[in-house]
């Protein structure tokens, strides 16, 4: 039962759950997800800690970048995504998300997060 307690408590953060949805697209590496959600990097690795540490995300490691993806072996998790992800298909906020992922990449938001620093 613990397992899926820890599923529901990290489904009901809204930039957990929008960073699940997101993953569910495609790999991500935080600069990606902070381009979408525009919160501060030290939040968006304490989600991806929380969700790594229960097992939803797994992270792997290429070249300079850390890559999150969902965790493979969480099919209730996988189950869960997509039920939200019908219900949510026309919530503007995760339409965004979507839109703002298909236009990015790792080495455009590399530089976007260079040139804010240098600011």
């Amino acid at each position: 039962m613990k397992d899926y307690l820890n599923i529901f408590k990290a489904l009901s953060d809204e930039n957990r759950l929008r960073i699940l949805l997101m993953l569910k697209m495609r790999p991500l590496c935080v600069c990606e997800i902070y381009e979408v959600l525009n919160i501060a990097l030290s939040t968006i690795s304490a989600h991806l800690k929380l969700m790594k540490n229960i097992g939803l995300i797994e992270d792997e490691k290429e070249g300079r970048w850390v890559i999150y993806r969902l965790g493979k072996d969480n099919s209730f998790l996988h189950e869960l995504l997509e039920a939200l992800e019908k219900k949510l298909q026309n919530d503007q906020k995760i339409l965004n998300d979507r839109i703002i992922i298909s236009h990015t990449t790792r080495e455009i938001c590399a530089l976007k997060l260079k040139e804010k620093q240098n600011i």
